[in-house]
């Protein structure tokens, strides 16, 4: 992974998987009502500027999980699918240093968020 376009690809590939799964699809789909147009160039900035240093984006991801929080379930059930998901996904699409690097990023941030969830 080494350019915007494969950041695209992962996120693309990711939330196709997200949108589909039974267990985290719902909230995505159901509750939170996703605008797939508007979210996923959210999601190319956010994971360029972690992996790449692109730094091109500016939001508070966390403020946005807390109050989706509010209005369903998000435990370690649902944050360990979506980690399963991200994983597979690196898996399947790429390898070595940065497709590791993503996968321990994506794992901080699931446990950063579910702790945060916790502890409001």
């Amino acid at each position: 992974m080494a350019s915007r376009a494969d950041v695209e690809r992962l996120v693309n590939s990711f939330y196709d998987r997200v949108r589909s799964n039974a267990v985290i699809g719902p909230i995505f789909n159901d509750i939170a009502r996703i605008d797939w147009e508007h979210h996923l160039p959210k999601m190319y900035s956010f994971w360029s500027s972690i992996l790449l240093g692109e730094q091109s984006y500016s939001g508070n991801p966390m403020v946005r999980h807390i109050e989706l929080s509010r209005m369903t379930a998000m435990t370690e059930t649902e944050f360990s699918e979506w980690l399963r998901l991200f994983n597979e996904t690196i898996d399947a699409l790429f390898e070595g240093p940065k497709a590791e690097e993503a996968k321990t990023r994506a794992a901080n941030i699931a446990r950063l968020m579910l702790f945060k969830i916790q502890t409001i």
